[in-house]
């Protein structure tokens, strides 16, 4: 008998450490609420500013710019002319006045536009279907000669397509390993454009910070099954501006002159149509003196429930500056979030940016 009631007041304490223990565990839940993974979107945008003329407009600063996402204001959260390494707005004189203008000085101006490519990743894709028999050695000399000139842009990465993407030589510092890739290739086989350079941009949004892509292309796509639309939309949600630079051959094309000056519009970029070799030379320098002028901004979003196709627009503040023109994307799709305790507790806070 005296087992019985030591088992019972065994099993009774128990019970009670449990309840005690729930109740606990309740309250603090109230208290400090579930532990939740944040998904943070850094949107990145590089804006080119000119006058009515085509010359670049240089020293504004974050306060001239006003950008908005679906209508929604948005605060710049970096800031940089130039340099890929962006600043945050904290650190950059907002308050001095913009001695903007065509080429204008300022003091802390990088010396030179190698110096102003500092940071940026450029992915060159290099035509090599059969539409390049003709004037293959002068592309190769054109693609040369830009490599040579982005001394220090932080890494260059050479692609070849036709039918398939050649990556010819990846993401790399090493300039001299690009330079031989490029003279390693051949031409033949058709081309599949778009395909290709879906890859490509799928290639540069793996990695952080400021990529451009640099296409070469000499004839109009003829063998690929992803449709332009699909590339345009993943650039601009990459942030990835796409330049073009074509030929007479693909001038011919209707379609293809359309669809090449829409893709680089819309993602920020150019479009180029060469008659010759000189033309081709001309530019490829012109691409790097954008690429050395454009204004890096990123921004985190303020609370939006489109999670479909968000618009981006950006427009300069104040009556002196509204003559000027801006050339960036204009808009993007956000990532998916998700969002779970235990994902959260495995791989911390997590940032993305489009």
């Amino acid at each position: 008998m005296r087992k019985q009631y030591l088992l019972g007041a065994l099993v009774l304490s128990f019970a009670l450490s449990c309840t005690f223990l729930v109740t606990r565990t309740r309250a603090q839940q109230k208290q400090t609420g579930p532990r939740l993974r944040v998904v943070v979107d850094l949107v990145q945008l590089n804006v080119a500013v000119t006058d009515p003329k085509g010359n670049y407009i240089t020293n504004l600063k974050p306060g001239d710019f006003a950008i908005t996402e679906d209508g929604i204001p948005e605060k710049i959260a970096t800031f940089e002319e130039g340099s890929g390494h962006a600043r945050a707005v904290a650190d950059v004189s907002s308050d001095a006045p913009s001695d903007s203008g065509p080429d204008a000085q300022k003091d802390d101006r990088p010396a030179s536009l190698n110096a102003a490519l500092a940071g940026a990743d450029v992915f060159v894709l290099f035509d090599t279907s059969n539409y390049m028999y003709h004037g293959f050695v002068f592309a190769q000399d054109a693609i040369s000669d830009f490599i040579r000139s982005l001394e220090t842009a932080d890494r260059v990465a050479f692609y070849s397509y036709s039918r398939n993407l050649s990556r010819a030589a990846p993401l790399t510092p090493n300039r001299d390993e690009v330079l031989r890739s490029i003279r390693s290739t051949v031409a033949g086989d058709d081309a599949a454009l778009y395909n290709c350079l879906l890859l490509t941009i799928k290639d540069g949004a793996r990695y952080p910070g400021r990529k451009v892509v640099v296409v070469f292309s000499n004839g109009p796509d003829n063998a690929s099954v992803v449709p332009p639309e699909d590339v345009a939309e993943l650039a601009q949600s990459a942030g990835i501006p796409i330049y073009m630079v074509s030929t007479a051959e693909a001038r011919l094309e209707p379609v293809s002159t359309v669809v090449f000056e829409r893709m680089s519009a819309a993602t920020g970029g150019k479009a180029y149509f060469a008659r010759n070799w000189r033309d081709e030379k001309k530019a490829f320098a012109s691409i790097r003196n954008d690429l050395g002028h454009l204004y890096s901004i990123s921004y985190y979003p303020a609370a939006n429930p489109n999670r479909r196709w968000r618009t981006i627009s950006v427009k300069l503040v104040g009556e002196r500056l509204k003559k000027y023109r801006i050339r960036t994307r204009n808009g993007y799709r956000p990532q998916p979030a998700h969002a779970s305790e235990a994902s959260a507790q495995a791989a911390g806070p997590l940032a993305s940016m489009p």
